[in-house]
């Protein structure tokens, strides 16, 4: 009998999933922050009822720190450096979305196929998590792999953190806390290194097009 506890985790692993399809299938800029911001949600919930479920309540602090870093502050540092650049949409991707589409549902099939056998062996509550978490870091890795902006690529960076944070809590019930902190940490001053970047490329090359930039080195290389 699947307990209250459970079902609840798998359908915010559902909901993981859809919020990792969401962000592929996003062209404008705030909508990309939005679902990133509602990942960052997702994941504070998730952390919070495996916490009350299971009795480990360090889980709590990461939950609390899941919301204020994922789901607040990133989004909100993100929007500043989009609102600052003036860059609201962006451009065509490197496929088009119903390929992308596609693309994505293959690597979520290959996940389930591979990660399946080991949910069996598993005793965890949140073994069923197990494939979905491996998928959405597969999707993100996409997301990076397909889009020409640098900050998109960055939320790409960052969907793939919050999805291994994800599988943390699926796999091991949570990491030791002074590891998570330290991981926040690092991924917060990573975030704001790359907002200092992309003012830099910015005035660089007028343009956070990775095309744009590759063309621009390619003039210099050839008047040089």
């Amino acid at each position: 009998m699947i307990s209250f506890a459970q079902q609840l985790i798998d359908g915010l692993a559902a909901l993981m999933l859809l919020v990792s399809f969401a962000l592929l299938a996003q062209h404008r800029m705030l909508s990309v922050l939005h679902w990133f911001a509602a990942q960052g949600v997702l994941l504070s919930i998730t952390a919070a009822v495996v916490a009350y479920s299971s009795g480990h309540d360090e889980l709590y602090a990461s939950a609390v720190m899941a919301l204020l870093l994922k789901g607040i502050l990133l989004p909100w540092l993100l929007w500043r450096v989009i609102r600052q650049l003036h860059v609201h949409r962006e451009v065509e991707p490197l496929m088009n979305n119903a390929v992308t589409m596609m693309l994505a549902l293959g690597i979520t099939l290959f996940a389930f196929h591979v990660i399946q056998p080991i949910e069996k062996i598993s005793e965890l509550m949140t073994r069923n998590t197990m494939s979905i978490a491996t998928a959405c870091v597969l999707l993100a890795m996409l997301m990076m792999m397909t889009r020409k902006k640098a900050i998109t690529q960055v939320v790409g960076f960052l969907a793939v953190e919050n999805s291994l944070f994800f599988a943390a809590i699926g796999a091991t019930n949570g990491m030791p806390l002074i590891v998570e902190i330290g991981i926040a940490f690092d991924v917060l001053i990573a975030a704001l290194i790359f907002g200092v970047f992309f003012f830099e490329i910015r005035n660089t090359f007028d343009s956070l097009e990775v095309d744009a930039m590759q063309a621009s080195l390619v003039d210099k290389d050839d008047e040089s």
